[in-house]
């Protein structure tokens, strides 16, 4: 049986841009944190990267797309994308705006191309890992070739991240 494509495959196989697919066990519909994810996929934190949809007082979108064991410092990204202060969008509006669900919001095949910001660390890995376009999907690909698809910049740096503290298991 052939597997289901995402939106976000079906635009990699289109310009032929090499990719990998991941799956992991999770409960329908429900979004799973992504250092669950992480160590589910048996992968380095720092190679798993989360896409956070915000919105500046411009009223422009903005998709930050950050290591899963980080957090976005929204005074520091509204820095970079030059706006006097950026928030997260409600869950109830990520659908709308992107036709993605929480969990499985992936920065490529959005309804439109928003400014998207990368943290500059991805650019040290051969490959990364982020949301295939569904909820217990990862795609993993040379974040390199991110720029022939959508309008990403690697411009969020360290002081945009703040660590997050580590979770008991």
């Amino acid at each position: 049986m052939k597997k289901m494509k995402t939106n976000a495959m079906r635009i990699l196989d289109r310009q032929k841009i090499s990719y990998q697919v991941h799956e992991y066990a999770h409960h329908e519909q429900e979004a799973v944190d992504g250092m669950h994810v992480a160590r589910l996929l048996q992968e380095d934190p720092a190679r798993v990267f989360k896409t956070l949809i915000t919105q500046g007082r411009s009223h422009q979108i903005y998709v930050f797309v950050i290591p899963v064991n980080q957090e976005l410092d929204l005074k520091q990204a509204a820095l970079c994308v030059k706006e006097k202060a950026v928030e997260m969008i409600p869950v109830k509006q990520i659908f709308p705006l992107t036709g993605y669900i929480r969990g499985g919001c992936s920065p490529i095949g959005m309804k439109k191309n928003y400014s998207t910001h990368f943290h500059a660390s991805a650019l040290n890995y051969d490959s990364i890992f982020f949301s295939g376009g569904q909820i217990g999907l990862q795609i993993e690909m040379d974040p390199r070739d991110l720029m022939k698809v959508i309008p990403v910049q690697f411009d969020l740096i360290e002081g945009a991240v703040i660590e997050k503290k580590q979770e008991q298991d």
